[in-house]
């Protein structure tokens, strides 16, 4: 799952809202930092409203990464479009394809939800711009016991590009992809590769209710 489907369901909380996006949060300012369930888990009951529901929100992105990893629609979807990839970067027989069989099923996921209901989109955004990004980071601090200072400056940032809806877009999404390509220090996708991207979205979208239909029942 991407940003918007993990905390579409939490609205009514911005704490837990924020915990949601915690562990994607890092995989973009510092990537040697994990909020494992272990480690996260005794903060449930800390006396800190706020502390307890970042914790909440972080438990409840691994609970649903980890159902939905492993469902079928998700596992078939990822693998088909790998092939799709692997057929239009021809030659390239490395990380690439599966990486973005991967996570383009979760961005394609979360444009679908973004577009059946916009307006809870803006809704994300108002209750993340309520939380105080300093005090979110003194609690990934607690759980690694690692200094994330740039996770307090990262947040107000996040909130303010807005890039969620750019999923939406052919052109804009390829050019959030390769800020990820970048990110992770793979080659750049060309131009033609977005050509892929509408069969794409109609594979997702076929699939959406099996993908949402999780534990936390979405």
């Amino acid at each position: 799952m991407n940003y918007f489907a993990h905390g579409v369901a939490h609205l009514d909380d911005s704490y837990v809202v924020a915990g949601t996006a915690v562990p994607d949060w890092l995989n973009v300012v510092d990537r040697r930092v994990r909020v494992r369930p272990r480690q996260t888990a005794p903060l449930l009951c800390d006396s800190g409203a706020n502390t307890a529901a970042v914790a909440r929100g972080i438990l409840q992105h691994h609970d649903d990464d980890r159902w939905f990893h492993r469902s079928r629609a998700f596992t078939e979807l990822s693998l088909q479009l790998t092939v799709v990839v692997r057929d239009v970067l021809a030659g390239d027989e490395g990380f690439r394809p599966s990486f973005l069989g991967h996570i383009l099923v979760e961005i394609l996921l979360d444009s679908i939800l973004i577009d059946e209901n916009p307006e809870q989109l803006d809704r994300y955004y108002d209750v993340l711009s309520n939380v105080d990004a300093a005090e979110v980071a003194q609690v990934v601090e607690r759980i690694t016991g690692q200094s994330v200072s740039l996770l307090a400056t990262f947040i107000p940032r996040f909130i303010d590009e807005r890039f969620l809806p750019d999923y939406l877009d052919d052109g804009k999404l390829l050019r959030r992809l390769n800020q990820v390509m970048r990110r992770v220090r793979l080659p750049l996708l060309p131009e033609s590769f977005q050509e892929i991207f509408p069969a794409a979205r109609q594979r997702v979208a076929a699939r959406r209710d099996e993908l949402m239909a999780g534990p936390t029942n979405r």
